[in-house]
């Protein structure tokens, strides 16, 4: 990419000794001559309630804003809320992680100056995740209907399960009685879907996952399916409503809302550490290859 000039900021708004950090980003910005946009949320948060000078800049108060690159400052949970905010508009979203586990924001502030040295010469990694949408028969969702990680149907209540009809490419699969069911992309499989027992894929897999929450019997498991079938979720619950989670962002739906998941016609580019494999990151996360003993007495 040519050398940046613009660069969109976003950040979350609950972490205040780890805001404090954000001058190290201000600075290797204006060293690098970038300018700064950023989000209005958090820019109130930094320099209202944490007090922070705040450098020449521009508010982000829409969506019709442009950049040469997105910062996400936080965790996976801000990362996905700068990938619904950039949208398709193909600005690459550079993770700093402030967060814990987080598999999406790959950088620290403690070297972003050569970070975005890297940036400028073309040596970080574009990786494009897929994105799915969602359509619903009874018109258009209330929020974002894109989901970087992966979209539920959960139960509402704690009373009893809900009753899910699955069709893939028109055909009819099963109907899973269960908490829930899970549909996600690769990026979303080392999220919620991971949790309850769903695969790892490998970033660039043309695949979906379907992973059922708490199902009602010991023969349902996820299964992975290819990225170009339609799938259709057909809902019914003793409470005549049900929530949809589209990357943790939930709304109510009634009963016998007819959800279509589909890949979404663009894609999210995360930008990645050159020397950073997703393998590598597998075992430094989740510490496969590790002896277990060693951990727990370190």
């Amino acid at each position: 990419m040519e050398k940046a000039k613009r660069c969109a900021i976003f950040g979350n708004t609950y972490q205040p000794k780890k805001c404090e950090a954000v001058q190290k980003l201000f600075d290797a910005l204006q060293a690098s001559g970038i300018f700064p946009l950023i989000d209005r949320p958090f820019f109130e948060y930094l320099s209202e309630e944490m007090q922070i000078p705040v450098p020449e800049h521009q508010l982000i108060t829409d969506d019709a804003f442009q950049a040469d690159f997105a910062v996400s400052m936080g965790g996976d949970g801000t990362f996905l809320t700068t990938a619904m905010r950039v949208g398709d508009k193909q600005i690459p979203i550079l993770g700093i992680n402030t967060g814990r586990l987080g598999f999406l924001a790959d950088f620290s502030l403690d070297d972003i100056s050569q970070t975005l040295n890297n940036l400028n010469a073309g040596l970080l990694r574009q990786e494009q995740c897929n994105v799915l949408q969602v359509d619903c028969s009874e018109g258009q969702m209330d929020g974002y209907p894109f989901a970087l990680n992966e979209v539920a149907v959960l139960k509402r209540d704690n009373s009893s399960m809900i009753s899910i009809r699955v069709d893939l490419g028109g055909e009819y699969l099963t109907t899973y009685q269960a908490d829930g069911l899970i549909v996600n992309t690769p990026t979303g499989s080392t999220g919620y879907a991971l949790s309850v027992g769903g695969p790892v894929m490998l970033p660039g897999s043309r695949d979906i996952g379907l992973v059922p929450v708490a199902p009602h019997g010991l023969t349902v498991r996820p299964l992975t399916l290819p990225d170009n079938l339609d799938i259709t979720l057909t809902v019914e619950s003793r409470s005549h409503n049900f929530l949809v989670a589209i990357d943790g962002r939930s709304e109510s739906c009634v009963d016998s809302t007819r959800l279509t998941i589909r890949k979404a016609p663009y894609q999210v580019i995360v930008l990645k550490r050159p020397e950073t494999t997703f393998l590598r990151t597998l075992r430094s996360k989740l510490l496969w290859g590790s002896d277990a003993r060693t951990v727990h007495s370190s």
